[in-house]
């Protein structure tokens, strides 16, 4: 295996975030946040964080079916569209929580069936817990072929509530970056992927075998990564370098790289939100899946 810097990037991204703006009444409190459905282990949560409604939207929870029980689901969707196209939501370290499940909305609101799975529930509700340090072992322990099965079913109810599979994508942040990078080894069925700051180069353990920048050659779908480029964990020079792995393997990819940002940037709930490099972003996304037949 590779040698790595011992923590995982998106853990050293995340630990290495500096507030812009901390004046009275910016973030929420506490018992606001949680009240609205936030996690409190990524720090202070914005009053200013986005909320999209459900109007023209079915949206709900689900349980699909694991190896080992029932994995629970949030979903949104166009109300009244037949077969509309599937995109996994990957999430971040913090669970299913609000914004999540904002994104999720926001997808459906584009025409798709977006499916936010907790492939963590088997450790408990981690948008519960409030200590980063406590979700460390829970996430780091998350073995890829029990991810990958899990993603698998994801797809799988999907389908079965409707959703078209033959359009699928993924897309997901933070850890659920990385997620994107190693789905996208794995599942050759998928149309595309989309990465926000997804570890590259993370250390190689018994759960996580494989890094990104290892699996590179073995990516079988279009991916667009995009990073910052102040991010403390991920480093341009890993972006670079995945950028040319996948180059030189035949693989289709684009990658953007958001001057100033940091990791995170795309998370307008906390204090790494940067508008810009985010809706930038987000709109590289929509082209990304219509593109790739994703999105109509």
């Amino acid at each position: 295996m590779n040698v790595h810097p011992k923590m995982m990037q998106d853990i050293e991204g995340l630990a290495h975030q500096v507030a812009p703006l901390s004046r009275r009444g910016f973030f929420m409190s506490a018992t606001a946040a949680t009240a609205a459905g936030y996690t409190l282990a990524a720090g202070p949560v914005s009053a200013q964080a986005i909320t999209t409604n459900t109007a023209g939207l079915s949206v709900g929870e689900g349980k699909a079916k694991v190896a080992d029980g029932e994995m629970p689901v949030y979903f949104a969707k166009p109300a009244n569209v037949a077969n509309p196209p599937v995109i996994i939501v990957a999430m971040e370290i913090f669970g299913l929580h609000e914004y999540i499940r904002d994104v999720t909305r926001r997808l459906a609101k584009l025409g798709a069936f977006a499916v936010a799975p907790d492939y963590y529930f088997r450790k408990g509700d981690l948008a519960k817990i409030t200590n980063q340090p406590d979700l460390m072992p829970l996430v780091n322990a998350k073995a890829d072929a029990e991810l990958f099965s899990d993603l698998d079913a994801t797809l799988a109810w999907a389908k079965s509530q409707g959703g078209n599979t033959d359009a699928a994508g993924i897309m997901g942040y933070c850890r659920g970056g990385r997620t994107v990078w190693e789905y996208a080894a794995h599942n050759g069925n998928l149309k595309a992927g989309v990465a926000f700051y997804g570890s590259l180069a993370d250390p190689e353990t018994p759960a996580m075998p494989k890094n990104a920048l290892s699996r590179a050659a073995e990516v079988k779908i279009p991916v667009l990564g995009l990073y910052g480029e102040a991010d403390a964990g991920i480093k341009v020079d890993d972006v670079k370098q995945m950028e040319a792995k996948l180059k030189a393997a035949g693989k289709t990819a684009e990658f953007k790289i958001y001057p100033g940002a940091p990791h995170g940037f795309h998370a307008d709930y906390r204090p790494s939100y940067r508008k810009e490099a985010a809706e930038q972003a987000w709109a590289e996304l929509i082209a990304w899946f219509k593109k790739y037949k994703v999105l109509a």
